[in-house]
């Protein structure tokens, strides 16, 4: 595992995409702040901790938990992007751009995952020889 969480790039991508959902969500109306202001941050916030957290962790088996839990943080900021485009605060074009941007740390989570996954079935492997 990695010494640190900041050395993970998934860690990385994601710390940039809380920093756009911030910026773009400090746009919306100023009656959506304890709203859909506050959870879009708060699912964004979520996905870059659990990676955090994950990796801080003493096994594999528990950063792969939290990574777990990362997966579903970012379905709840892809639904809440979505609804911030359908309430009209988010133009579809930057929609677009956050989307693809949490599908693509999405799937180096996903990578990680299928690392630690490798990682303990070759430990499994070399214990029974």
């Amino acid at each position: 595992m990695s010494n640190s969480y900041r050395d993970l790039i998934a860690w990385q991508k994601a710390f940039s995409l809380v920093i756009e959902v911030y910026r773009d969500s400090d746009l919306f109306p100023k009656s959506e702040t304890y709203g859909l202001t506050s959870q879009i941050r708060r699912a964004a916030v979520s996905v870059v901790s659990n990676i955090a957290e994950g990796q801080g962790r003493k096994s594999r088996g528990e950063f792969e938990q939290f990574l777990g839990h990362t997966k579903g943080s970012f379905a709840e900021l892809e639904t809440q992007l979505l609804l911030a485009n359908a309430l009209g605060y988010l133009l579809d074009g930057r929609l677009n751009e956050l989307l693809a941007r949490s599908d693509a740390v999405s799937r180096l989570v996903n990578g990680l995952m299928q690392s630690l996954r490798a990682k303990a079935s070759a430990e499994k492997r070399e214990t029974k020889n």
